[in-house]
């Protein structure tokens, strides 16, 4: 709590003939984080003296084949499968979706994985490859039909076989659709071309355009062709089409409707097999995913002829599972070197230890950055702070109720499958009720929605409203609060840097960085209880003096810039402003909607009362969706920028733990 978990650094050597127990048992215990040492090895002439870098399995190949034929299959089986249409199943799966049904399967080594894998793709391949080659050949068919349709209706003005304009000897026949400017323009360019040339017109079902049917000897074809083509005339292709246009279009829809029946009793074959496979194939996708990581990690392995050597890092919490993973693996055959870091030469991976409140907000200083192995962890100050910036940054107590409430929703619904969305389900309930908190003292619940349409008196309060902090009366006091709660927050992120170099033994940087604005800021405060109380005196003259020594310090660490230093410390402070602006541009807007509500039911004759729930309930929506997006914005602003820019330095790797990720299936008994 408060610092990263504290690491140790494993070294193991094991027999080889235990080693792909070893992996697996790791894997499957997710514990340690694996170190790729191959590197090292090709580099250190002692180390290559006594070990070769380890390569990967030679059944990797293999697996990445089957996961690349197994993974298709799946997508496939996916889009064949039958979806409930409309909003309801969307809205259904949004709130309570079906929870993930694992698969029992047993632990196979690496062959017989790839033999089970070849069964079961053999045996899905042998149902679907004859449907897919059918269903390809219905649409290559029915890419032609539709082509014959389109020249039919096209030339059905035509009474002509068309098998009859197919290319001869030495006639050829050109067919297609020009616009009227262009077929002007074609028909006076006729007389330079040639006189072995005739054409057929009719009038398009598309207005603007002509149909032509020209006819002309084959050795004129490129030549009248290179003169369409500049018009943009779209050619039809009727080659293999036999039939007056009438007749192709009657049978060519008999046929259309035939494919499209047939097609649809194939895809109801292959979502019965979907429905059969597809949670088999997924799981079997899993199983062929975490195998490929098992071989993979062999690359980052050393080895003598009979040993392999691996190192890694565990948590020291986790130490004594990891020892005893290890040793019941090898069965007693390993030798396993624990050490502490070295702080200034490892680089060391992070891995956050927090309380389960604070949990959720560990994805937020992630996206930040991994803080360093030896400073202060911001987690769990963020959990209690971020929701309370939010809250202020609302300040609205429906508003609030209807973030909790989605939040709510998230983490009993999509929150069931997703770790992910369970934490910002967590993160949106605790922001909501802090909305809610802060919009009941401060008079906001949907704008001034009680006062104006339920008591009929626009100048009464909520009965839960602190008048001094009452956001439609005195904003004023607001603001001081949120100057207020911005100094607290800038000198507690000051008072973690301060800590962070004295532990680094920087003492220079925590004095020219940090303990310098605490001094200014006494100087400040003495300064103004000497002129607010004595009315000047000596505590007035203390807080010069302070004042002019904090100046001076600034200097001597940071140089004749650090004067400039004061006024971004005074932009920090102020920029938790933003706290006051947002909140009353919520209530604000709020009310806003309430009066346009107000005014659409009173002076819009008669569907004035029709409009007027139309209008509140689209603007509160609106209102809720933008000022909810803004809070979150700026509640994390004000700490990305504001607070960490005081202590955080980051940049460490995060704690990846070698560990077979089973989403859809469970180890079961071989």
């Amino acid at each position: 709590m408060f610092k990263p978990a504290r690491m140790k650094k494993l070294r193991i050597i094991t027999l080889d003939k235990y080693a792909d127990s070893a992996v697996s048992s790791l894997h499957e215990a997710g514990l340690v984080q694996i170190e790729d040492i191959s590197e090292r090895i090709q580099q250190d002439a002692e180390w290559r003296q006594i070990l070769k870098p380890s390569s990967t399995s030679p059944f990797t190949g293999k697996i990445s084949s089957l996961l690349m034929k197994t993974s298709g299959t799946v997508d496939f089986l996916k889009s064949m499968s039958r979806k409930e249409k409309g909003i309801l199943p969307l809205v259904k799966g949004f709130i309570n979706p079906p929870p993930i049904k694992k698969v029992e399967v047993e632990a196979l080594d690496t062959q017989e994985l790839i033999q089970k894998a070849e069964k079961i793709l053999g045996e899905v391949e042998s149902k679907t490859k004859p449907l897919e080659e059918k269903i390809n050949q219905l649409d290559s068919r029915k890419t032609e039909l539709e082509n014959a349709l389109r020249v039919a209706r096209n030339l059905s003005n035509f009474n002509v076989d068309l098998g009859l304009l197919e290319e001869s000897d030495y006639v050829s026949v050109i067919a297609g659709k020009l616009s009227l400017e262009s077929y002007d323009k074609f028909m006076g360019n006729l007389k330079d071309l040639t006189d072995e040339i005739v054409v057929f017109d009719q009038d398009s079902e598309s207005k603007g355009f002509k149909i032509l049917v020209v006819v002309t000897v084959n050795k004129h074809t490129e030549e009248v062709l290179s003169q369409l083509r500049k018009m943009e005339f779209e050619r039809f292709e009727f080659l293999g089409l036999s039939g007056k246009p009438d007749e192709l279009i009657g049978k060519s829809q008999s046929e259309l409707e035939s494919i499209a029946h047939e097609k649809e009793s194939i895809l109801n074959q292959l979502a019965d097999i979907s429905a059969e496979w597809f949670g088999e194939l997924r799981a079997l996708k899993e199983e062929l995913e975490i195998e490929k990581q098992r071989n993979e990690v062999f690359s980052s392995f050393g080895e003598t002829e009979k040993t392999v050597l691996f190192e890694g890092w565990v948590p020291e919490k986790k130490l004594k599972n990891a020892l005893l993973t290890i040793d019941t693996s090898t069965e007693g055959h390993s030798i396993v070197d624990v050490t502490d870091p070295d702080v200034e030469k490892d680089e060391i991976p992070v891995q956050l230890d927090n309380p389960k409140f604070a949990k959720p907000y560990e994805m937020f200083v992630h996206m930040y950055s991994p803080p360093n192995y030896r400073e202060v962890d911001p987690t769990i100050l963020m959990a209690i702070v971020f929701p309370f910036f939010f809250g202020f940054c609302l300040t609205e107590a429906g508003y609030g109720i209807a973030d909790a409430l989605i939040g709510y929703i998230i983490f009993r619904g999509l929150g069931r499958n997703s770790k992910t969305m369970a934490n910002m389900g967590l993160i949106m309930i605790a922001c909501g009720l802090w909305a809610v908190i802060l919009g009941l003292v401060t008079n906001s619940f949907i704008g001034d929605f009680f006062p104006r349409f339920i008591w009929g008196d626009t100048a009464m309060a909520l009965p839960t409203t602190i008048p001094s902090i009452n956001s439609f009366a005195h904003p004023e006091n607001i603001l001081i609060i949120a100057i207020l709660v911005g100094v607290i927050h800038l000198n507690l992120g000051l008072a973690i840097g301060a800590y962070n170099n004295i532990v680094r033994g920087d003492m220079k940087e925590a004095l020219g960085a940090q303990i310098v604005w605490f001094i200014l800021e006494a100087g400040v405060i003495l300064l103004a209880l000497g002129y607010l109380l004595l009315g000047g005196g000596i505590l007035m003259y203390a807080g010069i003096g302070v004042l002019v020594l904090s100046l001076i310090m600034l200097v001597y660490f940071n140089g004749m810039f650090g004067i400039m230093d004061v006024s971004g410390f005074l932009g920090n402070v102020l920029s938790y402003a933003r706290l006051l602006a947002l909140c009353l541009s919520t209530g604000g807007i709020a009310m806003t909607v309430n009066i346009l509500t107000g005014i659409c039911a009173e002076m819009i004759p008669l569907i004035g009362i029709v409009i007027a729930p139309i209008v509140f309930v689209g603007g509160q929506i609106a209102n809720l969706a933008f000022q909810t997006l803004g809070a979150f914005i700026n509640a994390l602003r004000l700490h990305y920028v504001e607070f960490f820019a005081q202590f955080y330095i980051g940049g460490s790797q995060k704690f990846k733990a070698f560990r077979a990720k089973r989403k859809f299936t469970n180890i079961g008994g071989k």
